[in-house]
């Protein structure tokens, strides 16, 4: 079992910089991919980023690439990274960090954050 707490939501302008935090407690942190989602109100959950175990490889959704940075620290810390910059108003959603193997499919992940808002203001 892993337990993820996301943190690092809220309000920004257009333009600006937010960073989400996950921290990852239970199993060995290094076995899973770690994955970001975000869903919007009245939207399905979208794949944004993910990172292997190792943190060796990363992929990004294409409305994100460029913008954002996927990271991790296995060593000092069980938490994934996600930097957003030039963050849009189309950005807005809650954000979800997820934990098992690598991929863009919400069924790739068997566990779950509870989330954390982000909104981007015009």
């Amino acid at each position: 079992q892993v337990q993820l707490v996301e943190s690092g939501g809220g309000l920004v302008q257009a333009g600006g910089s937010l960073r989400l935090s996950c921290d990852a407690s239970g199993r060995t942190f290094s076995n899973y991919a770690m994955g970001w989602f975000r869903q919007a109100p009245g939207k399905e959950r979208e794949f944004v980023a993910s990172i292997s175990g190792s943190g060796g490889m990363t992929f990004y959704a294409d409305s994100v690439r460029g913008r954002f940075t996927i990271s991790r620290n296995n060593a000092a810390k069980n938490t994934v990274y996600l930097q957003m910059n030039t963050l849009k108003p189309e950005d807005t959603a809650v954000y979800y960090c997820a934990a098992g193997r690598y991929g863009s499919r919400p069924n790739d992940y068997d566990y779950w954050g509870q989330g954390t808002q982000v909104t981007v203001s015009s």
